[in-house]
């Protein structure tokens, strides 16, 4: 409520932008940070230890794949992230810095060692001539392993936080925010799923170098199935322990939550399908083991196509992952603490009381008044409503109201009202109300307006900011002052 309002509305007000950046960061951090520079290192390490030069040429050619994405794409979406939540979501983030900012700056230091680490290892490649030189670039190659995976170590810490404080919510420590009881199954789950989607397309890639089986030398043939039968074991091992952890981690996940899940994997359009997406999750898994074993079988006769089903099922299983985590998480940013719509929990009663309008510092007014009750309504729906919903696009409200009361009939306001003060009980998603009964009556009359105008809506970044002078208690005065 202390931010102007940066709203795009038709893309749910920004949220969408969030959530795209967010999840094309994490498709190229797992696979390829995380889980490709450890697989390469050790390809390195190897043909070091058994003089196999192959082996060598081999790993510096994925490594230039991975090098020129991780510091190109990867790093730029890792700070649109910060722009673009900083932009839509500034409460959020505010308060998840105010927790966590001993974690980022440790973050920060060890993102900015990942950059210099990976140039070194990949531009001094060729230079690594001599045994020495060669263990001196290995260790290169073990330390930025490390930092990839401590990078995503403490950030897992804050997605873990904000589904599930823990200890923190009584003590306030910054310690107890970091070891929030979900942080270890979610590490150790995405840890493995890195190692193996990473396994996937270092296998993958490989083949581009390897060319066709049937055409290869046998030296050729040799490095193809040296490569395939090691990585297969590495595919393997990681799905159980994916597995294993993913199944610590739902079990920890709280019971409120799980709720939610059916809506999070597949949307409030899509639920009754939700035995044919448990049916799809299983492929995916299963698509896993198959080229695991097959790899371990016949590690020469796996062709190059086989490899794209379990890598395009992992892309989608890995971004399905993030939304529904994002979904079941709702109402809140921060786990029974800070609700999707900016407001504390321990600030919902005095609100509901008191009004909005009164505490928000850029509305038009502070008081509902018949002249003014669709101004106040369109107040109110960018305080509350606007972080999810936007008005007539993705998302949209109108839309929602149309499925519950019929495109084509009057809505009924007095219902509407009825079901914005409780929709929380019926829709464990939806965060409560934060108004008083004036503000809802005035946010139903600004959706009844919406329906037949269909006005976009803008944000501050359009149309200005304004402030309407708060109210004259003593403590104002003496802001003011």
């Amino acid at each position: 409520m202390d931010f102007p309002s940066y709203y795009l509305d038709h893309v749910a007000g920004g949220r969408l932008i969030i959530g795209l950046i967010a999840s094309l960061h994490v498709l190229i951090n797992h696979p390829l940070a995380v889980g490709a520079y450890p697989i390469l290192t050790f390809m390195e390490w190897w043909a070091h230890k058994h003089g196999r030069k192959d082996v060598d040429e081999l790993a510096y050619k994925i490594t230039f794949i991975v090098f020129i994405v991780t510091t190109t794409v990867g790093a730029m979406t890792g700070v649109g992230i910060w722009l673009s939540t900083s932009l839509f979501a500034p409460f959020a983030i505010g308060s998840l810095l105010r927790v966590f900012f001993w974690g980022w700056f440790m973050e920060w230091l060890v993102f900015i060692s990942e950059v210099v680490l990976i140039m070194w290892w990949f531009l001094s490649w060729k230079k690594a001539d001599t045994p020495e030189k060669k263990k001196k670039h290995i260790r290169i190659g073990l330390a930025l392993s490390i930092m990839s995976w401590l990078t995503m170590a403490l950030i897992v810490a804050v997605l873990g936080f904000m589904m599930k404080p823990g200890e923190w919510s009584q003590t306030r420590a910054f310690w107890d925010a970091m070891t929030n009881p979900l942080y270890l199954p979610q590490l150790g789950f995405r840890t493995f799923f890195a190692l193996m989607t990473g396994a996937v397309f270092v296998w993958f890639s490989s083949f581009f170098f390897t060319k066709d089986t049937s055409r290869l030398e046998p030296k050729g043939q040799r490095l193809r199935k040296w490569l395939v039968y090691r990585l297969s074991h590495v595919v393997l091992v990681s799905l159980v322990m994916t597995l294993l952890f993913g199944n610590w981690y739902w079990h920890n996940v709280p019971e409120v939550m799980k709720a939610n899940s059916a809506v999070a994997l597949l949307s409030q359009q899509f639920m009754g399908w939700h035995s044919q997406f448990a049916s799809l999750l299983g492929w995916t898994l299963g698509a896993f083991l198959v080229i695991a074993i097959a790899g371990l079988s016949f590690s020469s006769l796996v062709p190059r196509w086989a490899l794209l089903i379990p890598s395009f099922m992992g892309i989608w299983l890995l971004g399905h992952f993030e939304r529904a985590r994002e979904f079941m998480r709702k109402p809140w940013v921060i786990g029974d603490y800070l609700y999707s719509n900016a407001v504390h929990k321990d600030e919902l009663a005095f609100l509901q009381s008191e009004g909005l309008l009164k505490h928000a510092t850029y509305v038009k007014h502070r008081e509902v008044t018949e002249a003014n009750r669709v101004e106040c309504g369109q107040d109110i729906f960018m305080l509350a409503c606007s972080r999810c919903h936007s008005t007539t696009g993705l998302n949209g409200v109108i839309e929602k109201f149309g499925l519950m009361y019929g495109d084509d009939k009057a809505w009924d306001s007095s219902g509407m009202l009825t079901f914005i003060q409780g929709m929380h009980q019926t829709r464990t998603f939806m965060p409560p109300f934060p108004g008083n009964e004036k503000e809802a009556q005035a946010l139903v009359a600004y959706i009844q307006h919406l329906r037949t105008t269909r006005e976009p809506l803008q944000g501050a970044q359009t149309i200005g900011i304004e402030a309407a002078p708060l109210p004259a208690t003593a403590e104002n005065h003496v802001t003011q002052q």
